[in-house]
C-alpha cells in the first residue's frame, strides 16, 4: 500500500463514522471519529462566527436585511473607496446608497488585472460561512462572481447572511456538494503570510482588508 491509499484508506475510514461526537482519539488501532452536526443555535454561530472572523483581523459588521444597503454605503464611505467592482449577480440596490461608481465586471467586458488593480473596493456575497473556523466559502456563482475580483482588489466587503453560516466544516462541504465542481475560494481573514523573517505581512497574494457584513433578523 502507498501513502497516498493509506491516508485515503483513513479518510474513508473517518467518513463512515462522521456525525458521531467524539474525542480526538477513537479506541486503539480506529481512526478519530469527527462531529458532522453542530450544536450552536443561530445566535451562538452567528457570535462565533464574528469572534473568529475578528481574531483573524477582519472587520464585522452586523446589520438587518432593511439596513443592509446602508451599512454597504457606510462601509465603503469609511474605506474612502469611490471605484467598487461588483459581480454581476449581486443586487444593484445594495449600492444604490453608496457614493461610488459600480463597475460590474463582464457587463460589458471582462476586467484585466489592471483594471481590477484600479478598483478601491469589491463587494461580493457569499456561499457559506464556517464558523469554527471563521471562514467564508466563495463558489463563483453569479453573486460572487470570479475569482480574480475578489483576489486583485485591496478590499473586500463581504455579505453573509445569517442561513449561509453553519458551525462547521463538514457542513458546509455538505452544502456545497452541488457546486464543488466551481472554484473554490476559502477565505480566513485578510491575505497574510509569516514567511519572511516570521513577520505578518498581508495583502500580498489577496485583498489587505477583508470586512464581513453579518445579515440577521427581520424585515
Amino acid at each position: 500500500m502507498t501513502a497516498r491509499d493509506e491516508v485515503l484508506a483513513r479518510i474513508r475510514q473517518a467518513n463512515a463514522v462522521a456525525g458521531v461526537t467524539a474525542s480526538p482519539a477513537g479506541p486503539a488501532g480506529d481512526p478519530p471519529a469527527y462531529r458532522a452536526h453542530g450544536e450552536r443555535d443561530l445566535a451562538g454561530r452567528l457570535d462565533l462566527l464574528a469572534g473568529r472572523l475578528a481574531d483573524y483581523r477582519a472587520t464585522v459588521r452586523r446589520c438587518t436585511p432593511d439596513g443592509l444597503a446602508a451599512e454597504v454605503a457606510a462601509a465603503l464611505a469609511e474605506r474612502g473607496a469611490r471605484r467598487v467592482v461588483v459581480p454581476p449577480g449581486l443586487d444593484p440596490a445594495l449600492l444604490a446608497a453608496a457614493d461610488a461608481a459600480v463597475t460590474v465586471d463582464g457587463q460589458p467586458e471582462i476586467l484585466g488585472p489592471a483594471a481590477l488593480d484600479a478598483m478601491d473596493a469589491v463587494v461580493t456575497g457569499a456561499a457559506v460561512a464556517i464558523a469554527e473556523t471563521g471562514t467564508i466559502i466563495l463558489d463563483a456563482s453569479p453573486a460572487q462572481g470570479r475569482r480574480a475580483i475578489t483576489l486583485v482588489p485591496d478590499y473586500h466587503l463581504c455579505i453573509v447572511h445569517a442561513d449561509q453560516v453553519v458551525e462547521l466544516v463538514p457542513e458546509a462541504v455538505a452544502q456545497l456538494a452541488t457546486t464543488a465542481s466551481r472554484p473554490l475560494t476559502w477565505i480566513s481573514g485578510p491575505s497574510a503570510t509569516s514567511d519572511i523573517e516570521l513577520e505578518r505581512v498581508e495583502g500580498v497574494h489577496g485583498p489587505r482588508t477583508l470586512v464581513v457584513i453579518v445579515v440577521s433578523g427581520t424585515r
